[in-house]
């Protein structure tokens, strides 16, 4: 099943200070100089304005469209808004982004995917997570036609953000463990080059995690080039199977029952941990790497109660059943959830 239909991102431009160059990736790869910007109310001060100013001396015409929630509303905003431009620029961290995958696709025109977080892969995947009132849906989209990433903005994000995409990462570890069982299993088409694309990704990171530090430009860029390549595997596989298994089914779980869900991929982290201890592999490991990031390693940390955790655990399975995990088709009991939240150390 490789490589049959692979949409992955023309151009890539990652590096300390590279926003500057946005005006000649425009030039060189859009037809006419009309475009959308997308940011978030907080990015618009951070990156936003820097690349209006630059695109407005190189003649654009620039249409602006603040997004605060990655809801259908806000897609079918940007598709209108969008409608007769050459591309919308998604300036922002996932939400942005997720919105301007979706709008871009719909509307057939590229997206220039320019993140101020690396929070998660969603800056280079072909998929899209927008919120409905069940909780998120991961959507199909196009990947993004090319990819601007200023280390040196990402590095001036709070921290949390970058330990976070860390831990989304180092989730490809359990994401594939699954993969495999639902191929033996279940018959589900693997790929052998995005497994092993999305493993070799958390590897590397986890052999970094002495260089990922608040504040350093180059952890922002080693973080980034993890979240790309992360990114890329999903792209080989055509969906999210090498980056999603049943640690995302928690996350997913964990933000519709907690009232104030923690970060994604801090959620994920703590997910993979619980899901190695499940897989049989090296969950001290995982909780080791992770805390040697920065990233949450339990329900205290995360800020989340652990209440809230064992019944995320006993609902997980119910998150798109159509995608095999070690969970099951009938998922764990509460008695199973609270034993592996307990010997992982996720709850005391």
């Amino acid at each position: 099943m490789d490589f049959r239909n692979v949409q992955l991102p023309r151009e890539i431009h990652t590096g300390p200070g590279i926003l500057s160059e946005i005006g000649d990736v425009c030039n060189k790869l859009l037809s006419q100089k009309n475009v959308t910007i997308l940011e978030g109310p907080t990015t618009r001060k951070i990156a936003g304005n820097q690349v209006i100013e630059i695109l407005e001396d190189q003649g654009y015409d620039i249409s602006e469209v603040i997004v605060e929630t990655a809801t259908q509303e806000s897609v079918e905003t940007v598709v209108e808004s969008s409608k007769n431009t050459s591309a919308i620029l998604g300036v922002g961290g996932g939400k942005v982004i997720d919105v301007a995958k979706m709008a871009s696709t719909i509307n057939e025109i590229p997206l220039i995917s320019i993140p101020t977080t690396a929070a998660h892969d969603g800056m280079v995947s072909p998929r899209a997570s927008i919120k409905s009132s069940t909780g998120s849906i991961s959507h199909e989209s196009n990947a993004p036609f090319a990819l601007i990433a200023d280390t040196q903005i990402i590095a001036q994000a709070p921290y949390r953000f970058t330990a976070a995409g860390f831990s989304d990462i180092i989730s490809n570890l359990t994401a594939v463990e699954d993969w495999k069982l639902a191929y033996k299993l279940t018959n589900e088409p693997f790929s052998d080059s995005a497994a092993a694309l999305s493993l070799m990704t958390a590897r590397l990171l986890m052999d970094e995690v002495e260089n990922v530090r608040p504040g350093h430009v180059e952890s922002a860029g080693i973080v980034v080039k993890g979240l790309i390549s992360s990114g890329m595997a999903i792209s080989i596989a055509g969906n999210s199977r090498p980056a999603s298994g049943s640690e995302h089914k928690f996350s997913h779980a964990l933000d519709v029952i907690a009232p104030k869900p923690a970060l994604h991929g801090e959620q994920c982290g703590v997910g993979t941990i619980m899901m190695m201890y499940l897989q049989g592999g090296n969950w001290r490991e995982v909780q080791s790497i992770l805390k040697k990031v920065g990233a949450p390693i339990n329900a205290k940390e995360l800020g989340i109660k652990e209440e809230y955790i064992i019944e995320a655990l006993t609902h997980a399975h119910n998150i798109r059943k159509e995608r095999y995990t070690i969970l099951g088709d009938r998922g764990l009991t509460r008695e199973a959830a609270e034993n592996i939240a307990l010997k992982t150390h996720v709850i005391e």
